[in-house]
């Protein structure tokens, strides 16, 4: 699957690492164009290309934002993202660095309100970088729909969309994590932004199954 990073700072440049180790075609965008973006490229090889942001939510097939929350509204064209599966790995924060008021909303909610097509699914953010660096990886990856015994770190999903959170749980599979739906995008992404529950907690999946069943 060609997917689309739209930020390429130290989480979005692990991703991008990880994805094209699992065998995955990336496609770069940052703030900075695509020329800041070379010697990651070269770091990553031919699976890997830059552009601007509205020319990979163009091409890619699934979009992940790994970009400041502030700056996600307007930053993609509506019609180049379409119905497109749409990953929010954002977090919003005050320039503070306190969680935002969203007035009791997921910021999710808010991207899918920005970009109405999409089908938006809140993951891939609620772990560090140098954790999802350490902790996935093809060697730690499992076959697809197979168990891994509980001991994988958790990445967790939320969304309305099942088969939206199906392809998403997919990636974190070949990322060598394990997939744990938290259910809609309102309940499920509440629990996975900053001041919830699940933000930043590193848990396995069998840690992570016994909370949400709790």
């Amino acid at each position: 699957m060609r997917t689309g990073i739209i930020g390429t700072g130290r989480i979005g440049s692990t991703l991008a690492r990880i994805l094209v180790a699992a065998g995955h075609e990336v496609l770069l965008a940052n703030a900075r164009g695509p020329q800041s973006i070379g010697p990651l490229l070269a770091e990553l090889g031919p699976a890997a290309s830059a552009a601007h942001p509205a020319e990979v939510a163009d091409q890619a097939e699934l979009l992940v934002l790994m970009v400041p929350f502030a700056s996600i509204r307007g930053l993609l064209p509506e019609a180049a993202v379409g119905d497109k599966v749409l990953v929010d790995a954002t977090n919003a924060f005050t320039g503070a660095g306190t969680p935002a008021d969203l007035g009791g909303r997921g910021s999710s909610e808010l991207v899918a309100e920005w970009y109405p097509g999409a089908r938006v699914v809140k993951s891939l953010n609620t772990m560090y970088f140098e954790t999802l660096a350490v902790a996935g990886g093809t060697s730690r990856a499992k076959p697809r729909g197979s168990t891994s015994g509980g001991e994988r770190l958790a990445h967790f999903t939320a969304g309305d969309d099942g088969k939206a959170k199906e392809i998403v749980a997919g990636i974190i599979t070949d990322l060598g994590f394990a997939p744990v739906d938290t259910g809609p995008l309102h309940a499920g992404g509440i629990l996975q932004q900053p001041g919830g529950p699940l933000y930043n907690r590193p848990l396995t999946e069998a840690q992570a199954l016994a909370w949400i069943s709790h």
